[in-house]
């Protein structure tokens, strides 16, 4: 039998278990994840749920390789190894088997202390994407109800509440929606896509204490692709590295808004991905206390 993984550093890294897709060409999911993670100072061990040649938005041709099945054995061989994880995060999930698979590593791989965020990646502008099923829908209500915090957009909370799609929506129409999507189980809820004048960010409630807070940036022209996966990627580092949910918050407003500049400004495709590339170093400088100190 092989042992188990000895941790007994003075100064470990923060662990977050991630489940998602990964694509070769194409910024989302785990290849933003992935280095977002990294460069905050907090250790990516990754469960893909599939393996594509390029993410699916607007780009033809792509061949991909579902990996449900492989996600017991990921689970498995990390319980073996005695793996414990500040983190758990989720993405999208192409099926409900895909979500069940992702509730049972859930429970499996939680421990005292594990905080668990759920993404729930379904949908944009009041429409589903082409893979999201009735039943998926279902599975992910159920991975939100277990989770600590959920990072929706108003289509996916309209789908998880069973409502009509509210189209843009402001300040309190958002702390109404949040507070709702907490009494389905989550402590925390944050509503991404929240409007004010010609700024746009998100809010995040606490259903413990009721506490609300709200954080906007100005507001580019265009869709960008990948912007919800390195939202939520930059709030869960800024929190594991101990930051309050607030300042995780305005660092994630900003630094995805500097991305989309950033992209806007290198002239290149937003259908690619955005340049988040750029916001690593102040990512770094934000949460990591000891990169000052670094030698050459």
């Amino acid at each position: 039998m092989e042992e188990k993984v000895k941790e007994n550093a003075a100064n470990p890294l923060k662990r977050a278990g991630v489940i998602q897709d990964l694509a070769g060409f194409g910024k989302c999911a785990l290849s933003i994840v992935l280095p977002v993670l990294s460069a905050g100072g907090v250790e990516c061990c990754s469960i893909p749920t599939a393996v594509l040649s390029s993410h699916t938005g607007g780009l033809l041709g792509c061949v991909s390789r579902d990996l449900t099945e492989e996600i017991p054995g990921f689970v498995s061989q990390w319980e073996m190894l005695g793996l414990r994880f500040d983190a758990l995060y989720s993405g999208y999930l192409s099926s409900p088997e895909q979500g069940k698979e992702t509730g049972m590593a859930f429970s499996r791989l939680r421990s005292e202390g594990t905080w668990v965020m759920v993404d729930p990646v379904m949908g944009d502008k009041g429409t589903l994407y082409s893979k999201i099923r009735k039943e998926t829908i279902e599975e992910m209500r159920r991975l939100c109800r277990s989770a600590d915090l959920i990072t929706p957009n108003f289509t996916e909370a309209a789908f998880l509440l069973n409502r009509e799609y509210p189209g843009e929506q402001g300040v309190e129409e958002a702390k109404k929606w949040a507070v709702d999507l907490c009494k389905m189980g989550p402590r925390w809820s944050v509503l991404t896509g929240v409007r004010e004048g010609e700024k746009v960010g998100a809010a995040i409630y606490d259903g413990k204490t009721g506490a609300f807070y709200a954080s906007f940036a100005p507001r580019e022209p265009g869709s960008f692709h990948g912007t919800g996966d390195l939202f939520a990627s930059i709030l869960l580092c800024a929190r594991l590295q101990e930051k309050s949910l607030e300042e995780s918050l305005d660092l994630a407003v900003n630094l995805t808004a500097l991305s989309i500049r950033r992209t806007l400004e290198r002239g290149l495709d937003p259908k690619f991905g955005v340049a988040f590339e750029d916001a690593l170093p102040r990512l770094m400088k934000a949460v990591r206390k000891d990169v000052s100190s670094w030698e050459e």
